[in-house]
């Protein structure tokens, strides 16, 4: 028998007492199990006669909604979003730990080449993205995956905090790796306005829809959660994540601090996903609902969005490094946006925008070679290039 105290302790057979209590245990259940299947096939008819049609009925696919469905959550097929499904299968394939990469480089490069304003550069950006991963988790796992009513969408969202938390365990890890004082670094987003300002615009976002009382059969507050979910899927991963990479691959460019741009490369992977999922999802609840989002609404999120990485940028960039300034990055920003809301059938909010950084793309891309002697083999299984379009 299994004791659930203590699961993992053996038992013996060999105690005459407790076999004899054992043997008219099982009489007595035995005899209650006989009384209970003297039960008419009569009756049994009659109760499953009285449940209604409607939960007899099989789920037909046609019937599920992202939200706001009617449908059995718990039954997972037939898919109504199968694509949902290839991101569930796709984020399996791209399976990672921070432990996999040396990072004994950076150590080095961090203690013996770095200058001044690249430290300022490296750890501004470690700090902003602790708090960053915890928040699109949160996001995730508490204010979107429950409102989801189609479990396969509900699974690739449970992947995607999975993610999240290990992308959290990856800027932990560097910062231990480098010997960085934790709680300094931890709390600059809580002193340090420019970081601040960033969190506390997502934070606001998080906060209008995770309420026990939200309703999204009421137009007003549906499309407050489509507002919540798009400044998530398109700014804060699609854009700040991406754009947030950016500084540390100005490093890798130049040899230095490459372990933890290589973290990076990884963690990219994950959000290329993440990005494109929930700008899909967003479109689809728009779809479904027929919901219809005041223009001067979205381009207010994204001006917002861009003040927040205007003070980020020329904090973290007051002293420009070598091949990476403050403007870079500020019309770097500029320039993704304008994908993102391409891609969320917004109009273009920053129009004439540049690209300033072209090597940004294949930097990104993760073209690992195998080394036996100083990482395992972290390849990818999917391969191919990063495609953010």
């Amino acid at each position: 028998m299994l004791n659930w105290d203590d699961p993992l302790a053996t038992f013996t057979s060999n105690n005459k007492d407790n076999n004899t209590t054992a043997k008219a245990e099982e009489a007595i259940h035995a005899h209650n199990i006989i009384k209970q299947e003297s039960v008419s096939i009569e009756t049994k008819e009659n109760i499953i006669d009285t449940q209604t049609a409607s939960s007899m009925e099989p789920v037909r696919a046609d019937d599920k909604r992202v939200i706001n469905g009617l449908t059995d959550i718990n039954q997972l097929a037939p898919f109504k979003y199968p694509w949902a499904w290839d991101f569930f299968l796709n984020a399996n394939k791209n399976h990672w730990t921070p432990l996999d990469i040396n990072m004994s480089r950076d150590v080095h490069d961090y203690q013996h080449r770095m200058t001044l304003e690249e430290k300022h550069v490296y750890e501004n950006v470690l700090s902003y993205l602790t708090t960053s991963d915890i928040l699109a988790m949160r996001n995730v796992g508490l204010a979107v995956m429950e409102k989801m009513t189609a479990p396969e969408l509900q699974i690739y969202q449970a992947r995607q905090v999975y993610e999240e938390a290990l992308h959290t365990w990856t800027y932990q890890h560097c910062i231990e790796s480098i010997g960085l004082e934790q709680g300094e670094i931890y709390n600059r987003y809580r002193v340090v306005p420019a970081i601040n300002q960033k969190i506390q615009l997502a934070n606001n976002k998080i906060n209008s829809v995770l309420r026990a009382d939200i309703d999204l059969t009421d137009k007003d507050e549906l499309e407050n959660f489509v507002l919540s979910y798009t400044f998530f899927a398109g700014i804060f991963e699609g854009c700040w994540f991406y754009n947030g990479f950016s500084p540390i691959f100005a490093l890798q460019r130049r040899g230095l601090m490459t372990g933890t741009a290589e973290q990076l490369q990884y963690i990219m992977r994950d959000e290329v996903l993440h990005c494109a999922f929930g700008i899909r999802v967003v479109n689809q609840i728009i779809a479904e609902n027929n919901v219809s989002i005041d223009p001067a609404q979205i381009q207010t999120m994204w001006e917002e969005a861009e003040a927040a990485e205007i003070d980020y940028a020329r904090y973290i960039l007051r002293d420009p490094i070598i091949a990476y300034n403050a403007e870079d990055h500020i019309e770097q920003f500029r320039f993704i946006a304008n994908r993102r809301a391409k891609q969320l059938k917004h109009k273009e909010p920053f129009p004439g925008a540049k690209n300033r950084l072209n090597w940004l793309d294949e930097q990104a891309n993760l073209r690992k070679e195998k080394n036996f002697f100083e990482t395992r083999v972290t390849e990818y299984q999917t391969g191919g290039a990063l495609k953010w379009d």
